[in-house]
């Protein structure tokens, strides 16, 4: 397993950075999502604040005043890096298959053989970003098997980023015993942080 040495300051600043973007963006112009480079840029950007901003919010939230201190620790931050790639691979396949599933049922667009090779290539530039091989090769074969077993004309609307919300619950690095408490809570923040993304999926979408 790869191990990231990060200090605190480069993991603060990209957090601050995603809840600057998350608090400016309501004023900032929506570009018409009207083709499929369009789409990735989308199910790429989407993914990653979702899965950076329920994590690291989670982490504090549990943590308090003692989040911080704990950036010094390498294991933990092993841990952090590992929840959020991990988390993130998640979050990339229900987007894809969520926005493929509602484009062929709304908008008549057939060729959901496209959302392999969104997927697939979103993960290959993740390299370059350091995302670890083992999780992006597993994600491949993850993304495989549920494909097979997909409905693309029910998924959009069947609790279709469930799977990523339990990612969170699973890889976040708190303890068992307190994330019992906490599941009911982490399971909602990140739905409700996906309804924010489908939303502006609806008022982009320009096939």
């Amino acid at each position: 397993m790869s191990k990231y040495k990060l200090s605190w300051k480069d993991l603060t600043w990209n957090d601050f950075k995603v809840y600057l973007f998350a608090m400016f963006k309501a004023f900032i112009p929506k570009k018409k999502i009207k083709t499929l480079d369009d789409l990735e840029i989308f199910i790429q950007t989407k993914s990653a604040w979702v899965s950076q901003v329920t994590l690291y919010s989670y982490l504090k939230t549990r943590m308090g005043t003692r989040y911080v201190l704990h950036f010094d620790n390498d294991e933990f931050m092993s841990s952090v890096n590992l929840a959020k790639w991990n988390i993130y691979a998640v979050a990339l396949q229900d987007l894809t298959f969520f926005t493929f599933s509602h484009l062929k049922v709304n908008n008549n667009y057939n060729e959901v053989n496209k959302a392999k090779e969104i997927f697939f290539k979103i993960l290959d530039d993740e390299i370059s970003n350091k995302m670890p091989l083992d999780i992006i090769d597993k994600a491949k074969k993850d993304f495989d098997e549920r494909l097979h077993k997909l409905n693309w004309d029910n998924y959009y609307k069947d609790l279709p980023f469930n799977p990523s919300a339990l990612s969170l619950y699973e890889w976040a690095p708190i303890s068992d015993e307190l994330k019992s408490l906490d599941r009911k809570i982490v399971l909602n923040s990140v739905i409700l942080k996906w309804d924010v993304v489908k939303k502006e999926f609806n008022e982009r979408i320009n096939f």
